[in-house]
């Protein structure tokens, strides 16, 4: 088992197809140390065509799917290569990874410990199994805990008890209130690596939830005819990004309507900055600055990938928990001007879903693992008409003929969802009917791709895409307050 958890070399077949095989194995090989992860996959995926009996193939591909999110796939391989051979170490190793990505800790933790059992003096199997282990018990004490009277968080914040210090020279909120001036002085203060104090940081956090706890599960916006409107994608914590989007742009306004459609925290490691921006802007323009839910907004996700050891290591606990409470009345879609559907994730698992059964979804609690919410938090488009099991292991893939019959049905023009990255950060699918915005370039400093975000006019709501690159930050890397179980499962 290779330490830097990298592809696997495997000998070399005799056949002449398990010689070809064993080629593109190689060449995927080279793609993957280049970070190259789509074009591994189609390299691995010729291998196991012209020699699908060969574990290590399933094993190295699973990791290139690990790499793009893809834990579903990831998980199907680590098992076929678990399948085809018992003694692969590194197949169970890949599947802990998948299961750990998908939230499925114990079925982990069982893998985990095969894999301790076949190498039971490596200490850096034993941490990882330690860390695996550490998580199912914290959650089943989350589990035991919510079973009780859970008292409101926001109930417990004591405003009037904290003090500003003499020596805080930072943004202040005029009489409680967010103002022009207190966001354009918090932008610079971020930029220069401060924190906003912490009074003024739980004022907001309870303020927004207010707010967002008087909106319905799908909002509906009007346009005029004469106005702009701005759709961005997934920011993921990278806030010298999220500047650069307002400098290309404009600062939200009520003249320059804003939509962030989730995933604004995780990964990045300045998700703490975009979050407060957000919703600062949000208190700012109600009616004129919006916000959707993403997968991200959740409390195992947060977890995982680092939003939650971010708010631990800048203010508390307590804070995290406040998040959980504020993330779960976020709206989960919107509408504009009945004629453009705006979701995080994508479209149903069945034909008949309805505007008014978003409206209706009960959405102030975690992500279900299937159903409208889930879905529209985690599904992807696909080329393929009908439908497919979703490669992440959540939600669904759904086809042009799933676009059109829902647009049909709700009298929509087109959908514009996030969630995946893309190397102009947008991409137009489905005849132009589904389209993807994804506003983090160069996305976790590996990726390579260009940001995008997209305006229309009320007049015709007609998408234009302005794309971007990243702009250099802080010498702090993506999930450095992750979960120290993620320094092991890729």
């Amino acid at each position: 088992m290779s330490e830097n958890g990298g592809a696997e070399v495997a000998a070399v077949p005799q056949t002449e197809d398990a010689a070809r095989a064993e080629l593109f194995k190689e060449e995927a090989n080279d793609y993957f140390k280049k970070q190259e992860y789509g074009k591994a996959i189609t390299l691995y995926t010729k291998a196991i065509e012209l020699n699908p009996s060969i574990a290590v193939y399933y094993g190295n591909r699973s990791i290139a799917y690990l790499r793009t999110e893809y834990f579903g796939c990831a998980l199907t391989d680590a098992s076929k290569a678990i399948e085809l051979d018992k003694n692969y170490v590194k197949g169970y190793y890949r599947r802990a990874a998948a299961y750990m990505s998908l939230g499925k800790f114990k079925l982990a933790l069982t893998d985990f410990k095969t894999v301790m059992k076949a190498k039971p003096t490596d200490k850096v199997v034993k941490d990882r199994c330690m860390e695996c282990c550490k998580m199912v018990k914290m959650l089943a004490f989350q589990e035991a805990i919510s079973v009780e009277e859970k008292k409101n968080i926001a109930d417990m914040i004591n405003l009037e008890a904290m003090a500003i210090e003499d020596e805080y020279t930072g943004p202040k909120l005029a009489d409680g209130k967010v103002t022009l001036e207190f966001m354009q002085d918090l932008l610079e203060w971020y930029k220069n690596q401060n924190k906003l104090h912490r009074k003024y940081a739980y004022k907001i956090l309870l303020d927004v939830k207010s707010l967002f706890m008087a909106q319905p599960s799908l909002v509906d916006i009007t346009v005029p005819e004469d106005s702009k409107f701005t759709i961005c994608g997934d920011i993921h914590g990278q806030f010298y990004d999220l500047l650069n989007i307002l400098k290309l742009n404009g600062l939200p306004s009520e003249t320059n309507p804003y939509l962030f459609n989730g995933d604004f925290v995780d990964r990045g490691s300045f998700s703490v900055e975009c979050i407060f921006t957000l919703f600062g802007f949000k208190l700012l323009y109600p009616n004129h600055f919006f916000m959707s839910r993403g997968n991200h907004e959740s409390a195992t996700m947060n977890q995982m990938y680092g939003f939650d050891g971010e708010v631990k290591a800048k203010y508390s606990t307590q804070m995290a928990e406040l998040f959980t409470e504020v993330y779960n009345w976020l709206p989960l879609a919107h509408c504009l001007n009945n004629r453009v559907l705006v979701m995080h994730g994508g479209l149903f698992s069945r034909d008949d879903v309805t505007l008014q059964e978003i409206r209706e979804i009960d959405r102030n609690r975690q992500p279900p693992e299937e159903g409208l919410m889930c879905e529209l938090l985690w599904s992807d488009p696909q080329p393929q008409m009908g439908r497919a099991p979703s490669k992440r292991g959540v939600g669904v893939q759904f086809g042009p003929d799933v676009t059109h019959n829902f647009l049909r049905t709700n009298s929509l023009d087109y959908i514009v969802r996030s969630h995946e990255v893309k190397n102009d950060g947008y991409e137009v699918g489905h005849d132009g009917k589904c389209i993807t915005v994804f506003s983090a370039p160069n996305y976790c400093d590996t990726m390579g791709n260009r940001g995008a975000f997209i305006t229309l006019s009320g007049k015709d709501m007609k998408p234009y895409f302005t794309s971007y690159e990243a702009m250099p930050h802080p010498n702090v890397r993506p999930m450095a307050y992750a979960n120290a179980i993620l320094k092991y499962v890729y």
